[in-house]
């Protein structure tokens, strides 16, 4: 986690089509940038204003990477983060007179991440997207019937509004759904957010 790791060989390039990109690094204690969600975020330190203001003026993308349980005690320094995070992109943002900054991060994507040299005051990761391997179709009826009734059961105010829930959400979507709704500890959650398969995530 100190900045100089080598990028594995094997890798994707970082041009063309599905190729790994070099992003910013917000490390963050118990958080998953999951797709399709929305994160707000109060940013307050000086490298990550640095990174705001950076991202701002280029593609406007950052990666949310969750600080190793073990490290939670160095998460002013430079803790090492879980190797599959969530690439995000900047939505809506807020200059406060001070230069603080309040944003709306909209996740994009799971991305498995390695760190990089960085000449900024934050860290910069690799991120190379990552494939979900899709449920069979024997299955896809009875866990998208689970997964609604779990979602339903932990979330109130969609009880009577089930058609709130689009008919066509993907299956992953509606998994990740329910693990936002189970507010699991973060030894729980981090393998079921690791998990590329979506029937797994879902079971």
């Amino acid at each position: 986690g100190n900045g100089n790791s080598p990028v594995p060989t094997g890798w994707p390039p970082v041009e063309g089509p599905g190729a790994s990109k070099v992003v910013p690094l917000f490390p963050l204690p118990n958080l998953f940038l999951f797709p399709g969600t929305v994160m707000p975020l109060h940013v307050f330190e000086r490298r990550y204003r640095q990174m705001i203001e950076d991202s701002l003026d280029g593609p406007g993308r950052l990666v949310i990477g969750t600080v190793l349980e073990k490290h939670l005690s160095d998460i002013a320094g430079a803790p090492p983060v879980h190797e599959i995070a969530g690439l995000g992109e900047i939505a809506r943002h807020e200059r406060l007179p001070d230069g603080r900054f309040v944003i709306m991060l909209v996740g994009l994507a799971r991305v498995r991440i390695r760190e990089v040299p960085s000449e900024r005051l934050y860290r910069r990761v690799e991120a190379a997207p990552l494939t979900e391997v899709q449920v069979c179709e024997d299955e896809e009826q009875r866990l998208r019937r689970e997964l609604i009734e779990a979602v339903l059961a932990r979330t109130p105010d969609l009880r009577d509004n089930a058609d709130k829930l689009p008919a066509d959400m993907p299956i992953s979507h509606l998994a990740d759904l329910l693990l936002l709704r189970m507010q699991l500890p973060q030894s729980a959650m981090q393998p079921l957010y690791s998990e590329l398969v979506v029937a797994d995530r879902a079971r």
